[in-house]
């Protein structure tokens, strides 16, 4: 189906990879599109319950690979055509979304694993703002995304001296869900992956909604969308079933609907 990207279900769960892994899986505008493809067709599979975005050999993603760009380039028009139609698929998808950053996100790759719902590290992994170190700005959603996580101050930081984060001060500073060993670390995000493909996944996409739409309307707005996104959940099987299994004293048996 793809030639850059490693498409793979199982247990619920899709995992994408990106597979340029002799290039750090720095990204392409195959890469781009073929990463918004399969992310657009694991949020249609309603088999899918939850999503792994991780890379192939030894990193998550190395950014824009510089062997595509040149003197001629216009470098807004390139992110509107290619990064933002694939960051917009990634925003729009209403299933949970891991990183599973087994290695350096550095530049886009690091914009990427932000924009993700969840970020699960090896402890081989590291994170960098690449863009200072070639007179460019954070793209592709990163300032968006790092400020709402870590703080105003502090996204300026990293943003402007472009330093390495490594994994553990990244689990320190808010950034990751979780750090695991290299010997653990697919198994530990396996069955994270496993445990969100087993909730509520419709309640868990409005939450999704309503945490974005927080940062953008007044509270009496917020609030009523807290009574849209509740009436939808008290409308699915899955809210059925949840207070079912509360009745019966039993552990649910979400399906997503």
């Amino acid at each position: 189906m793809f030639e850059t990207v490693k498409y793979e279900t199982r247990n619920g769960v899709a995992w994408l990879t990106l597979n340029r892994p002799d290039k750090l899986n720095a990204f392409t505008k195959q890469l781009n599109k073929e990463l918004e493809k399969a992310l657009k067709e694991a949020s249609r599979d309603s088999d899918v319950r939850s999503i792994v975005i991780t890379g192939a050999g030894r990193a998550f993603c190395s950014g824009q690979d510089l062997a595509d760009v040149d003197d001629q380039m216009d470098h807004g028009d390139v992110l509107r055509n290619h990064y933002n139609p694939m960051m917009k698929a990634l925003s729009k998808c209403e299933k949970p979304v891991i990183a599973a950053v087994n290695g350096v996100a550095a530049g886009a790759g690091f914009s990427l694993a932000l924009a993700c719902d969840f970020r699960i590290a090896s402890e081989k992994a590291s994170f960098l703002q690449a863009f200072i170190h070639v007179g460019l700005v954070p793209d592709s959603g990163n300032l968006y995304f790092l400020p709402r996580l870590i703080g105003h101050a502090k996204a300026l930081e990293l943003a402007v001296l472009g330093e390495k984060i490594l994994a553990d001060e990244a689990r320190n500073l808010g950034l990751v869900t979780k750090v695991t060993t290299v010997d653990t670390f697919l198994e530990e995000v396996g069955q994270f992956a496993e445990r969100l493909a087993n909730m509520p996944t419709k309640a868990i996409g409005l939450i999704k909604k309503n945490l974005h739409a927080s940062w953008d309307v007044s509270y009496d707005e917020f609030l009523e969308l807290d009574a849209q996104g509740q009436r939808i959940a008290g409308l699915t099987a899955d809210h059925a079933e949840g207070v079912q299994a509360f009745l019966e004293k039993r552990k649910p048996q979400f399906k997503g609907v």
